[in-house]
């Protein structure tokens, strides 16, 4: 199976979907990593310089799990899903022929995100489904599907935290109790977590289930998880 990951940012693919690439590489699966903008305006100070950085994180992060990842290189930014844009997607999904590409949803926080999500629904068209990553806190995000990412955390906030020029350790406390939150979500077990992710069924890509990694397990609901407790 290949699987191909689609960030704005050098640091999106780690934040919002590593675990479920982490998962997948478990699975033998061949991954693929994009990340759309250069990433120079992730701070301050010169951006030529803070692009190389984040190109040195990005590559590090990514190589946990044996990836190098490609840079389309758009300005930090200023991405929109124009010609440019959306020939440039075509062509990577054309070389890759992936069987899943996962991005962000069209209606995350930042414009980057929209404007890659918004590429993508043109640029894949008959050639792949795309699945949406969770929002940053999970704002306005309602999930069609769960991964299953325990055992896997440890290696996600590892590579989060290559990416130090960001304030690494916001994003891994960010990311681990939204993570708590989506298993517990559906039921998930005490300490589970969980990446969430939506699919829009678009012709002919119906039911994408069999592509996913597994799901926390479905466990027995109680109706009252013990004895009833005097109130005082």
């Amino acid at each position: 199976m290949k699987i191909l990951a689609l960030g704005a940012h050098p640091d999106d693919i780690e934040i919002f979907m590593f675990g479920t690439l982490a998962a997948y590489a478990a699975q033998g699966a061949e991954l693929t990593f994009a990340i759309a903008t250069d990433g120079a305006k992730g701070g301050t100070g010169d951006p030529a310089a803070l692009a190389r950085l984040r190109r040195e994180e990005a590559a590090k992060a990514a190589g946990l799990l044996g990836v190098e990842p490609r840079f389309l290189d758009f300005p930090d930014g200023a991405l929109i899903a124009d010609a440019a844009f959306i020939a440039a997607l075509k062509a990577l999904i054309g070389e890759v022929k992936p069987d899943l590409a996962i991005t962000h949803a069209p209606y995350d926080y930042h414009g980057d995100h929209r404007a890659l999500s918004d590429g993508m629904r043109i640029a894949a068209s008959f050639a792949v489904p795309v699945l949406h990553a969770d929002t940053l806190g999970g704002t306005g995000f309602s999930p069609t599907h769960y991964v299953e990412i325990s055992q896997h955390w440890d290696i996600k906030a590892e590579a989060i935290r290559a990416h130090q020029s960001q304030g690494a350790e916001h994003y891994v406390h960010r990311a681990h109790l939204q993570n708590e939150f989506r298993a517990g979500q559906c039921n998930g077990a005490s300490g589970a977590l969980a990446e969430a992710f939506r699919f829009e069924p678009t012709f002919p890509f119906a039911d994408i289930r069999a592509l996913l990694p597994p799901a926390p397990a479905i466990r027995p609901v109680m109706a009252s998880p013990g004895p009833a407790k005097p109130i005082n």
